[in-house]
């Protein structure tokens, strides 16, 4: 199920769509890396291409973390 989600970024507010297992992995990978899930949204944010909207970003980030781990 894709839910809506919101977040602070450099001090805006904004909202992106991500299914649950995507959420559920975001949260995964700030708590691997020890920093709160708002600042790795930000990080990703920032690193995005222009012409990309947040929501891909963010899950072609799980797919990055994913599949990086499968290759260790």
């Amino acid at each position: 199920m894709i839910r809506k989600h919101s977040a602070t970024l450099h001090g805006h507010r904004t909202s992106f769509s991500l299914e649950d297992e995507f959420w559920t992995e975001l949260n995964a990978i700030a708590k691997a890396r020890a920093v709160p899930l708002a600042a790795l949204i930000c990080d990703i944010d920032d690193q995005r291409q222009p012409e990309s909207n947040l929501s891909s970003a963010l899950r072609l980030h799980v797919l990055h973390w994913l599949k990086s781990k499968r290759a260790s």
